[in-house]
């Protein structure tokens, strides 16, 4: 399992991993499936199709992902997202684990595909920017990948294979940490489920707090 004191910098992902938007996720989704007829979905169901690039998300539940409609919806799911977000929270613990690692001494960041200014003003908005060196987001509201940004970032960090640490929710997380050379753990309450997670052959917790236990 994972020893936090192992590490010198932890990067971690917001969306699923921070902050718990699975609901809502789920809940905007079944708006767009209901506007073009198509069967909605559970939130297991949602975990189980959900994946990046989310395109490939929307498609597997049927959408039209022709360029015109996927701006249409992509702009749809943002807009709604963006009108609820504030009625959704960070996990419980994950103040108390935030600043027990700022207390060890390890420094950490955000690697999120969320778009750059939405993560800052949530970060903010729940007095998280203290415990962070960087928070580290996408230029548009498609969330295809942050693998180039990922690179940049561990570029820019400057540490050794086996001094960082990526925490996420899903495959696309583990994808990225393998391909920066950074450990990664993933969480089994964000957006994808743990029998999509096992895949990975990495750590997998049930909690934020079992990070520094």
């Amino acid at each position: 399992m994972i020893n936090i004191k192992d590490y010198k910098h932890v990067i971690w992902d917001w969306n699923g991993t921070l902050f718990n938007d699975v609901e809502l996720c789920a809940s905007i989704m079944n708006q767009l499936l209901e506007e073009v007829n198509l069967p909605k979905i559970s939130i297991d169901e949602y975990r189980d199709v959900f994946t990046f690039p989310v395109i490939d998300y929307y498609k597997a539940l049927g959408h039209d992902v022709g360029e015109e409609n996927w701006q249409k919806i992509s702009h749809q799911f943002i807009n709604a997202y963006e009108e609820n977000k504030y009625q959704f929270k960070i996990y419980s613990d994950a103040q108390m684990v935030l600043e027990h690692i700022k207390d060890l001494g390890i420094s950490q960041s955000i690697l999120s595909a969320y778009k750059q200014e939405t993560l800052d003003e949530l970060v903010a908005h729940f007095n998280l920017s203290k415990y962070f060196i960087k928070l580290v987001g996408l230029d548009n509201i498609f969330a295809a990948s942050k693998l180039d940004n990922g690179i940049k970032w561990m570029k820019e960090l400057g540490f050794a294979k086996g001094e960082v640490l990526l925490v996420g929710d899903t495959l696309h997380d583990c994808e990225v940490a393998e391909a920066i050379g950074a450990d990664s753990v993933l969480l089994s309450l964000g957006h994808q489920s743990r029998e999509k997670l096992n895949g990975c052959k990495i750590p997998i917790i049930d909690n934020l707090s079992e990070l520094i236990k």
